[in-house]
């Protein structure tokens, strides 16, 4: 993989928890089961990128 890409990979898992939360959150489909998939999926984003980003330095 290139440097770029593992420099904003964190970023980009991020995201796409916001876009799954955002999403159900305009079809009025909030359950706790999608709460906690995106929750995850937000806290995964922050690991990796923290880590990617320390292993790069």
């Amino acid at each position: 993989m290139s440097n770029l890409f593992k420099q904003y990979l964190g970023v980009i898992i991020l995201l796409i928890g916001v876009a799954i939360l955002a999403v159900f959150a305009f079809l009025n489909g909030v359950t706790n089961v999608i709460l906690l998939s995106g929750f995850g999926i937000i806290l995964l984003g922050y690991v990796v990128y923290i880590v990617l980003n320390r292993r790069l330095e």
